[in-house]
């Protein structure tokens, strides 16, 4: 499961009633009931823009939901994969440590926040690389700053140069990088995550109302602050890389 995937409360179901009766679009309420705005908005455009050029065959290792396969649209295939014991809808599960597929098998593979689950990175991009044919597309994302997360197995946290030299050491060319929410956003991101989780309670009625009365403030601020602040390119949300096997 990806942090993307927050738990399922009263805010998002109430929110795609509304937008079934009224026929909006799907992240319409989103901007006032989801405390994950920045970080969900931040990565979905940035992979938008990327996940385009994977084609053929792709896989998607740490599937989760597959909540990104509607985005592979010009992938011929898709095959979701996770761990085995994880609650997911993919198509394969692993062990956790061999991926179950020949040298090659693969035109492209997405990983989509996981490799910062993985406590031997280096073993986790030599299985992606040797799954992947010779100049094969990956699509990797990862946090660089975020609050911990599916503890106890979250092992790190990867700036961009932490990242490049990684993937280029297994044998990978960069293609594209995108850093996230590099502007005043990830300051408000980082409010909204702390508020959320000191307001949470199991009374889903109440986490309703606190996103409708302090995370929707927020986030409607943070949304017109970023349109009129400077950006700043060493403060951002999340790596989204776009590499080629070489």
């Amino acid at each position: 499961m990806t942090s993307l995937e927050i738990p399922v409360n009263v805010a998002r179901l109430c929110a795609k009633r509304i937008r079934s009766l009224l026929g909006l679009r799907d992240d319409f309420f989103d901007i006032f009931v989801n405390p994950y705005y920045f970080a969900r908005q931040g990565l979905l455009e940035n992979l938008a823009q990327f996940s385009p050029r994977l084609e053929g065959l792709l896989l998607d290792v740490g599937c989760g939901s597959r909540p990104h396969e509607k985005l592979c649209v010009s992938a011929s295939h898709y095959i979701g994969m996770e761990i085995k014991g994880s609650h997911s809808k993919a198509d394969v599960c692993y062990d956790g440590r061999r991926f179950p597929f020949r040298h090659g098998a693969f035109d492209a593979v997405i990983s989509t926040e996981v490799i910062e689950h993985v406590f031997d990175p280096e073993h986790f991009l030599y299985e992606i690389n040797r799954v992947l044919r010779v100049h094969g597309l990956l699509l990797l994302t990862c946090p660089f700053v975020w609050d911990e997360h599916e503890q106890p197995r979250d092992y790190a946290r990867y700036s961009s140069f932490g990242l490049v030299h990684l993937l280029e050491k297994k044998g990978f060319e960069i293609l594209g990088f995108h850093k996230s929410a590099a502007d005043v956003r990830a300051v408000f991101q980082l409010i909204n995550i702390y508020i959320y989780k000191m307001t949470i309670s199991r009374l889903e009625r109440l986490d309703y109302l606190a996103a409708l009365i302090v995370i929707a403030p927020f986030n409607l601020l943070g949304s017109a602050l970023f349109r009129i602040l400077p950006r700043n390119s060493d403060l951002y949300l999340d790596n989204v890389v776009l590499a080629r096997k070489i």
